[in-house]
């Protein structure tokens, strides 16, 4: 694995995947800050200059697409992942466009989030 670079920021309304996530991710030297939705994670004022997004797709409020709108809108370009229950070829393709770097199906399967997030970070 390479040096861990920057934090992993979750955005995911389901209290039990983000304490889940964090977790994991901890457990694999991640440094790991929750938020509930998009507008908590907008509101934090420091967000940092490296690091990798994992983003829901389905919350309350804003979806995971538009939030990685907002957050490029400010100039924040964190790599991203949206994790989602099965979706289409459609929404794939969707999230990409927007800028997501990877789309990964909920559940996880073993791995495939902390490849992605290392993958990401290491560019």
């Amino acid at each position: 694995m390479p040096t861990i670079t920057g934090p992993v920021l979750v955005v995911d309304d389901d209290g039990a995947v983000r304490q889940s996530l964090k977790f994991s991710l901890e457990q694999e030297g991640f440094e790991v800050r929750l938020y509930e939705d998009g507008a908590q994670l907008l509101a934090d004022g420091v967000l940092p200059p490296v690091g990798c997004l994992v983003i829901d797709l389905t919350m309350p409020g804003m979806d995971g697409i538009a939030l990685l709108d907002r957050l490029r809108e400010r100039h924040v370009v964190l790599p991203a992942i949206l994790i989602t229950t099965p979706g289409s070829p459609c929404l794939r393709e969707r999230a990409l466009r927007a800028g997501f770097r990877l789309v990964l199906e909920k559940p996880l399967e073993d791995g495939a989030l902390l490849e992605g997030i290392t993958s990401a970070i290491s560019r």
